[in-house]
Formats: structure tokens, C-alpha cells, sequence
């Protein structure tokens, strides 16, 4: 795939070239939004360190010739195991925004995860995508101080054809992401907070010396919610509940207790919790503690297809990926998705192969050399 750049002075060829180029395609306050992370953002490098510090051992002489991406989660297939991060504001990078994302996901046939917080409505994302009557559309939820509106939210998504509710739970209240407070960050007057707006006329507000993500988190987020609220969620309609921001075995026992059919490690890509560990790292102890009840998913870091393959590994059934879209988002729109995709799908293919890896059941831990105990 060949991503036509206006000036075709750079044709980039890894995420890490898009993320330099989108640089020059976002305002400071729209880039700084996207890649901070909280605090000092020590989680959010590390987040990327642990996939440096994990070593591949590859296997030789195994006949790769014929490779199988494919994989299913939650029962619908995939063309290989991604699915797209839940990310707010999509249209900060592009105007087709959540729109465009939705699409090369669908037309790739990997999975979508929607923002509660998007900058296109769950029906107009579900509707672009009718073509693709079989893509993998998750909705993301946080559960608001209003239960009336955390229902209308489950409605709308059940309705539009949504294929479960993704829950962010490492979100009680809002990281000290630093870049946004001296930005104060608000959204341009022309974009608004497209599943909210429509219900209770909520938007991001500007506040004089502070974030106006801050002050949204602060008064509509339920700090109060704990795990038995989840029977309440789940009461709303049958779309099966994925838990993202698990960190901890225990945390990932008690999710399964309380019905969760799949769990996302994550660490919020490093924007919560300074100081927090790489959501690599936390990977196999919640492998284990769930053994095999439920499907576990990986996301914070992947910029590589050997980074997937990596996870695998570690046992994740798949992995979802946040920033290297929005770079592809913010230069060439659904072309320049689609591409970050493509490349990620040739690495893992690579990766692969040089790994002697020729279906994803192969990959394993004897792949990998492990820090000593």
C-alpha cells in the first residue's frame, strides 16, 4: 500500500515515521493531547522500554511458507489480532475522524473499540461500517455519576448493532496529564462530544488554568463505582463486558467472577497512573490467574509487528493499538489508517516467519527469553 502525501516529500514506512510526520499535520495542543501521558510519564516510555527489553528466541528449519494470521475474539473472526484502542476527539486529527478509523478497521477486518468520548456518534460510525456487516465494533464505556445517562449510552450502542461494551475502570478520576494543563486543553468550538451532546448537551468545557478534560472527568465520572455495579451494567442488555485496566491477577480473578468474557491489560497508555507498570509486564501474571476462562487482550506500547508478536506470546489472545492511528489519522485520513495497519500486518507476517511461527497457535513462550525470577 502506497500512502499519497501531498508533498510527497516522505513516504513513511514504519509507525515511528508517521509519528513524526503527523507532527506536522496536528496543532500543538491537538499533539500534545494525544501523546502525553501523566506526570512524568514514566509509564508511558516504559510502556514501550518493555517490548525493547523482551527478547525473541526464534525457532529455524519449520516450513513457514503458507502463514495464518487469522484469530477470533469473543467468537467473530479477524484478519489478525488487533482491534483499535478506544481514543477520544478523533476529529482533531481529521475530519472524518472516528468515521475514517471504523472503516480501515472494518475493510482491514480488524476490531474497532468506540470511544464514549468520540468525536462522531455511535450511529454514524456504526452506519459508515454497514457494509462491513460482520467487522468487530466494540463500544467503550465509562459509568457516569448519571445512571440514566450510562443507559442511554448501553441503549444506543445495543441498538446500533455494537458487538459488546468495552469498560475502562482505571479511569475513577482523571491522571495529571501535564501537557494538557498548560495547553488548557479544550476542544475547538466546532467539535463537540458527538454520544454525549445529543443526550444531555455535555461538552468540554474551557476552564482558565486548567484542563477542560479535568473538569468533565470531575463532574460526570463516578469515582464511587466498584465491582458490584457491574451486575447493574450488565442488567442493561446482553452484550457481553470487557474489562480494560486490569494491572493485577487478583483484579483479573475478580472481573472473571463478575462476568467479564474478556479482559484488556492496559494502563491507560500510561496517562493514569504515573509510576505504573508496563502493561506488558503485567501480561502473564493475568494470563494465569485466569487460566483460560476468559480471553485476555493486550494494549500500551505495540509500534511493531513483533511487538504482537511478543504478546502472543505472553499469551494475549490479541492487542489493541492507540497513537500510531492517530498518526495515520492525522496525515492521510482512512488511506493513511489503513497503511499503519498494512504495515503491522506484514511485520506480524514477518515476524512470523523468521520466528518459525506459521499460524498464531505456534507462538508461544519458549519464544521468548524471560527475565530470571
Amino acid at each position: 500500500m502506497t500512502v499519497v502525501i501531498k508533498d510527497d516529500r516522505f513516504q513513511p514506512i514504519n509507525l515511528f515515521e508517521y509519528e513524526k510526520l503527523a507532527k506536522e499535520h496536528l496543532s500543538q495542543m491537538a499533539l500534545d493531547y494525544y501523546s502525553s501521558g501523566a506526570w512524568d510519564e514514566i509509564t508511558l516510555r516504559d510502556n514501550r522500554a518493555a517490548f525493547e527489553r523482551l527478547k525473541l528466541r526464534p525457532r529455524v528449519l519449520v516450513d513457514v511458507s503458507d502463514r495464518n494470521l487469522t484469530t477470533s475474539i469473543l467468537g467473530q473472526p479477524l484478519q489478525l489480532p488487533l482491534l483499535i484502542a478506544p481514543m477520544a476527539f478523533q476529529c482533531l486529527a481529521h475530519p472524518d475522524g472516528e468515521v475514517a478509523t471504523a472503516l480501515a478497521a472494518a475493510s482491514a477486518g480488524v476490531g474497532m473499540v468506540l470511544s464514549t468520548m468520540a468525536t462522531k456518534s455511535i450511529e454514524e460510525v456504526a452506519t459508515a461500517c454497514d457494509k462491513f456487516p460482520d467487522s468487530l465494533q466494540w463500544f467503550q464505556l465509562y459509568i457516569h455519576k448519571d445512571r440514566g445517562l450510562t443507559r442511554a449510552l448501553v441503549e444506543k450502542a445495543y441498538k446500533a448493532g455494537y458487538k459488546a461494551l468495552c469498560l475502562t475502570v482505571d479511569a475513577p478520576v482523571l491522571g495529571q496529564r501535564e501537557r494538557d494543563k498548560r495547553n488548557e486543553f479544550a476542544l475547538p468550538l466546532d467539535l463537540h462530544l458527538a454520544n454525549l451532546a445529543t443526550i444531555s448537551g455535555l461538552d468540554i468545557s474551557h476552564e482558565k488554568g486548567e484542563s477542560g478534560l479535568f473538569t468533565y472527568f470531575a463532574q460526570q465520572l463516578n469515582p464511587a463505582v466498584t465491582w458490584g455495579d457491574l451486575e447493574w451494567l450488565q442488567s442493561l442488555s446482553p452484550l457481553p463486558l470487557v474489562i480494560k485496566g486490569i494491572l493485577r491477577g487478583d483484579d483479573a480473578v475478580r472481573a472473571v467472577e463478575y462476568g467479564a468474557k474478556a479482559i484488556i491489560v492496559s494502563n491507560h497508555g500510561g496517562r493514569q497512573l504515573d509510576g505504573a507498570i508496563a502493561s506488558l509486564d503485567a501480561l502473564a501474571e493475568i494470563v494465569a490467574a485466569v487460566d483460560g476462562k476468559v480471553e485476555v487482550l493486550l494494549d500500551g506500547g505495540i509500534r511493531r509487528g513483533t511487538d504482537i508478536l511478543k504478546a502472543l506470546a505472553l499469551g494475549a489472545k490479541a492487542v489493541l493499538i492507540g497513537r500510531p492511528i492517530l498518526w495515520g489519522l492525522a496525515v492521510a485520513g482512512q488511506v493513511g489508517v489503513s497503511h499503519v495497519i498494512s504495515l503491522l500486518q506484514d511485520e506480524l507476517n514477518l515476524g512470523m516467519a523468521l520466528s518459525g511461527c506459521a499460524k498464531l497457535p505456534d507462538i508461544d513462550p519458549s519464544l521468548l527469553t524471560l527475565p530470571r525470577l
